[in-house]
Order: structure tokens, then C-alpha cells, then sequence
């Protein structure tokens, strides 16, 4: 594995590859640079001496500026880097020639067909409180229908959440429209909608986000003020739901169907040299087979905005795109809060040095695909393609947003690690080998197999594979920990 990684022949750092000590050579084609100081794995050192408010280049576009002089061969971080970044801007549409897909030969997976043409890699059942006063009884039907799991039920899973009163304006509105998603989601089989009976989002609001193929013939509705024995009431809608899921089984369908989450959280220096360039290969596969990736985490756009924006083919993705990317600052601004407070402390430490650095390796996971849609936070997905969604980079927001969007899974790259997962199948991928070595029961698939002589192709393909695999119901290790969580997007204030 070679020592360091220069990603692009414009770049004036170098991105270590292993711990670099001091005075250690590094050979490059316009001659030697030697470590004057220890620099860290998945950090960078500067290739030549670098002015102060001079740019810094990573991936071939400036990811800050010198805050004072870099001398050639020091290490390039938050002591002596600052972001470029400002308020909302004005953009030029340029589109850019349209990249050809990878040859990709026919797939299939094992699902369950909906009625609203939709696939499930699930057949779920599933407990959605209307309102956080009901979470406890959600929560103890799950543990008490454990049993129910078997052959047509893959899961029973309650997703209890503290919203559904007491939100007024686009936060009640987002709860209505995120319940209203996740009841119609393909990978339910069966779900159980269950109120208090005095809620501001009450079964009867969400209903009125259903779309007009709902299948309500999947769906029970409870208000457990309006019974005497709501948890038996309850039970026994559900067992009604198991009975008709269990005769249901899965069968061959085509890979066209697939709708892939595209998400990153705890990354680090490597994540934008391994992990989200394999899951852009895995995207730009998914788009030459007929399915849909959705890309998210708006404010971690910041930075790389343009080049999205240039893979949009009309001017009217475009514009939703512009206006995608300055309505999340302007968000920012109405709460007087910095637009480019990113990254995290975890990032900082991986190496990660400001938020077009953080950027520049998060829309990686987009490939090379254009931009097919841009969609408002709980919309959709309608066409194939590449998909941008309106949300937030908190991660348990994100994921829940891509599922709500209809992604049946969530590719999920990771460089710290975490063991979270979202109401859909979250495959967690290692952005370098020691994530992947100490935490097996957190990592599906080892990206940093990259730095290991692997290609990109092969690992793509593999992680297609993969993919298929877990849509015809293999379990990914959160899944077979039991986890699974909900988080819906808040905005506003709280009554």
C-alpha cells in the first residue's frame, strides 16, 4: 500500500495513507517532499510551500485558504486552513456532458411487488405511533409480538418518536408527512397507525397525506382514547396484519426497482478516497440497471454544490437545485447560526479540515451520474436516476428522510463507525480496514480494501452484489441486533 495519495495533479496536499513521521520522504514525479512534522493518517501535507491566503486544492477544487504560511511539507489542518464558504450565492448554469453509465449486465432480486408498482426487500410489520404519549404501548407490543417472526413477517418493529403535538407550522406538517410515508412504505407488509385521540397530527391529518395509491388494505388505525383496552385493541389488529402478511412470499424482480439511500456520518479523511467513491460506483451501477439513488445531507453539499449542479441536464433542475442548496442556508441564517459550523470533532480528528473538504468526499457517494430529481423533504422519488432530497446531515434525520423518500435500504459510509439504523436496512461500509477489523458487528463491507490493491470497479461490483443480496432479504448486522430507529426533522418551536 503506498504511503500517501494525491487525488488530483492540481492539488497542493497530499492525503497520508499511514502515519507519517517526521522526516520521512515522500517521492513524487516534480521531486521529494519530506514530513517536517508527524502527520496523522487521513490527514493531509502540503506538496510545495503554500502562501498565507493562498487556496488549498484537494480533489482538484479549493477546499479553504492558508490562515498563515504553510511551509512544504507540514501538516495542512484547522490550525493553519480556513473555509472559503459565505452566505447564499448566485449560481451560472454550465452544464456538463453527460458521463456514460457502466455497462452493467441484468439483475435481479427477491422481493414483494406492491400494488402502487413499488418493491419491498421487506415484508415488515410495523407499529407507527401518531404521537409520542403512545410510545410505551408501541414499544411493548414489539417486545411481546416478537413471536410473529417468521416465514411472510421478516421484522415487527415499533418506531416510537416524541413529536405529533405541540408542533405547529412546516414541523407538524413534516410529522404528518413522514407518518403518512412510512405507513405506505413497500417494505410494509403491515402497519398499524395508533393515536392518542387528542393530537394535533391525528390519524385523520395524516391520512390526508396518503397518496392516492395508498393501500389501506395493509393498514389498521387505533385511537386508543375512543377503546377501553387500547394494548388488546391494539394486539389484535396487529395479529389480524400477521395473519394475511404470512402467506406472502418473495419473488424474482428486476433490479430497475431498486431505491438506494445514499448517506455518510462519522467520516474521516479516507471516507472521499474509499467509501463514497465505491458507493458512486454502486449509484452510478443502480442507474444503468433502471433503479434510484438518493443523495442527501444538504448542508455537507456546501462546497461541492456546483458540481451537482452541473450534472443537471435542464434548466429546471437546476434551478430546484439552487434553490435546494440556499434555502438549507437560509434555514441556517432565520436561526442565526453559522452556515459552515461543520465538521464534527470526529471529522476534525479523521483529518477532515473544513466543510468543502467534508463536501468535496461526500457527494463522491453521487458518482458520475446526472442529477435526475430534486425532491422537498418527504417527497417521492418518481424517476430513475440520481435524486437529490432536502435534508439535514444529522444522520438518524437523514436516513429517515431517504426512507421516507422510498428508499427500501441505506448505504451508509462510516469512518468512525456507528451502530445506528434507520427504519430501513442500513448497510454500514468502512471508509479504512481498522474500522472494518474492530468493529465487525458494526460493517457490512470494507471500502478500505482500496488501499489494499483492490479497485474501485471491483469493489463497486461487489458491493452491488451485496446490495442484491440484502434486497432478497439477507440481514445486515444492525438488522440482526434488532436496531432500528426513527428521527424526524424539527425546524421550529415547541408548544
Amino acid at each position: 500500500m503506498p504511503s500517501f495519495l494525491r487525488i488530483n495533479g492540481a492539488d497542493n496536499v497530499a492525503v497520508a495513507l499511514e502515519p507519517l513521521a517526521a522526516g520521512r520522504v515522500l517521492d513524487l514525479p516534480e521531486g521529494p517532499v519530506t514530513a517536517v512534522e508527524d502527520i496523522p493518517a487521513g490527514h493531509k501535507i502540503a506538496l510545495c510551500d503554500i502562501p498565507e491566503g493562498e487556496n488549498i486544492i484537494k480533489y482538484g477544487f479549493p477546499i479553504g485558504h492558508a490562515v498563515k504560511p504553510i511551509a512544504k511539507g507540514s501538516h495542512v489542518h484547522i490550525h493553519n486552513l480556513k473555509t472559503n464558504l459565505s452566505e447564499t450565492l448566485s449560481y451560472t448554469w454550465n452544464p456538463a456532458p453527460e458521463a456514460p453509465l457502466p455497462k452493467v449486465e441484468e439483475k435481479t432480486f427477491l422481493g414483494y411487488p406492491r400494488k402502487d408498482g413499488r418493491v419491498g426487500i421487506r415484508n415488515e410489520l410495523w407499529i407507527l405511533p401518531t404521537v409520542g404519549c403512545v410510545n410505551d404501548i408501541a414499544r411493548a407490543l414489539e417486545r411481546e409480538l416478537q413471536s410473529l417472526v417468521g416465514p411472510g413477517i421478516d421484522h415487527v418493529y415499533a418506531f416510537p418518536h416524541p413529536y405529533g403535538c405541540s408542533q405547529m407550522g412546516d414541523d407538524q406538517e413534516n410529522t404528518r408527512q413522514i407518518l403518512a410515508d412510512l405507513c405506505c412504505h413497500p417494505n410494509v407488509g403491515g402497519v398499524l397507525l395508533m393515536g392518542l385521540g387528542c393530537e394535533n397530527s391525528s390519524i385523520a391529518e395524516i391520512k390526508k397525506h396518503f397518496p392516492a395509491d395508498a393501500d389501506e388494505s395493509r393498514m389498521r388505525f387505533l385511537i386508543c382514547q375512543q377503546v377501553s383496552d387500547e394494548y388488546e385493541a391494539a394486539k389484535a389488529l396487529l395479529l389480524e396484519l400477521a395473519e394475511q402478511m404470512k402467506g406472502e412470499k418473495r419473488v424474482t424482480c428486476p433490479a430497475s426497482k431498486l431505491v438506494v439511500g445514499l448517506k455518510c456520518g462519522g467520516s474521516d479523511g479516507f471516507s472521499g478516497i474509499t467509501a463514497n467513491p465505491v458507493i458512486g460506483g454502486l449509484s452510478d451501477r443502480v442507474a444503468a440497471l433502471g433503479g434510484s439513488s438518493i443523495l442527501t445531507e444538504v448542508p455537507e453539499m456546501f462546497g461541492a454544490e456546483t458540481i451537482l449542479m452541473s450534472r443537471c441536464g435542464t434548466r429546471e433542475l437546476f434551478d430546484r437545485t439552487v434553490a435546494l442548496i440556499n434555502n438549507f442556508k437560509r434555514y441556517y441564517q432565520e436561526n442565526h447560526q453559522t452556515i459552515y459550523e461543520n465538521p464534527s470533532p470526529g471529522n476534525k480528528a479523521g483529518g477532515i479540515s473544513s466543510l468543502e473538504d467534508k463536501a468535496l468526499g461526500c457527494t463522491q457517494k453521487s458518482g458520475f451520474s446526472p442529477v435526475r430529481g430534486v425532491l422537498a423533504y418527504g417527497e417521492r422519488v418518481t424517476v430513475p436516476g440520481l435524486n437529490l432530497l432536502s435534508a439535514p446531515g444529522n444522520d438518524l434525520v437523514a436516513a429517515t428522510g431517504l426512507a421516507s423518500s422510498g428508499a427500501q435500504l441505506v448505504l451508509f459510509s462510516t469512518g468512525r463507525g456507528t451502530p445506528f439504523a434507520s427504519p430501513v436496512p442500513t448497510l454500514k461500509i468502512a471508509t479504512n480496514p481498522n474500522l472494518a477489523d474492530n468493529k465487525p458487528h458494526w460493517i457490512d463491507f470494507a471500502a478500505g480494501d482500496l488501499l489494499k490493491g483492490k479497485t474501485l470497479d471491483e469493489l463497486a461490483d461487489s458491493l452491488l452484489d451485496l446490495v442484491l443480496e440484502v434486497a432478497s432479504g439477507r440481514e445486515v448486522v444492525s438488522e440482526a441486533r434488532g436496531f432500528h430507529d426513527l428521527a424526524i426533522f424539527k425546524t421550529g418551536v415547541t408548544l
